[in-house]
């Protein structure tokens, strides 16, 4: 056994609202690793529709999320499309509206300007309820997000962070620990290393992963 297909949409047959969402979304723009998944009533295959706000296809900005991730019902990714324009006298985003509104070749640059680049979220993250994630935002691995938490910058590896304005109120390890676990890395590993040393990643002991096999 090496624990459930990474393929398979609803993988707990007694939570019908939880679904990894690798196999569930299909969109040019977000990535999405294995095992992450996302817990909603209304059905983890609504996760475009109810979580990524924003997100045009003109703008070019991508959501990517990595594996092991944990991500709770009324989770939003506010993505670089909410931005408004403001090196101008206005916020009004005319452009948008055609008709001969459209926007010179010059002002949409000063536009894009504004925009954050992509969304990212590493690996064995858990982001908590109704939890907001503001365009370019980075949240390292093994990072905590509060419930309702408004995140607008980036958050380090194995931090936990809440609030509005989230801010960083410790961390989970210490620097140096941080630094080995990362280096192991260990949500890379295939999926039968994974389930012969689970006693080890859901243990305290990092020596144990180090020498894992």
């Amino acid at each position: 056994m090496h624990g459930p297909s990474p393929h398979a949409a609803k993988p707990l047959d007694w939570a019908p609202s939880i679904g990894f969402l690798k196999p569930l979304i299909d969109h040019p723009k977000i990535e999405i690793g294995d095992y992450t998944y996302y817990d909603d009533p209304d059905g983890p295959e609504r996760f475009i529709e109810r979580c990524v706000r924003y997100h045009f296809d003109f703008i070019g900005d991508r959501l990517i999320i990595g594996r092991f991730c944990a991500l709770a019902t009324g989770l939003r990714f506010i993505m670089n499309g909410a931005n408004h324009a403001m090196n101008r006298l206005s916020t009004y985003p005319f452009e948008i509206f055609g008709s001969g509104w459209d926007a010179e070749a010059a002002l949409q640059e000063a536009w894009k300007q504004d925009l954050r680049g992509d969304t990212i979220i590493e690996n064995d993250v858990w982001i908590g309820t109704n939890a907001t994630i503001l365009p370019g935002v980075r949240i390292g691995s093994g990072a905590i997000v509060g419930a309702h938490a408004v995140v607008g910058g980036d958050v380090p590896p194995y931090a936990v962070a809440v609030g509005n304005p989230a801010r960083v109120v410790r961390k989970r390890f210490s620097d140096p620990d941080i630094e080995r676990l990362l280096a192991i890395a260990w949500w890379d590993w295939e999926a039968d290393k994974i389930t012969r040393n689970l006693a080890s990643i859901r243990s305290l002991d990092i020596t144990r992963l180090e020498t894992a096999s």
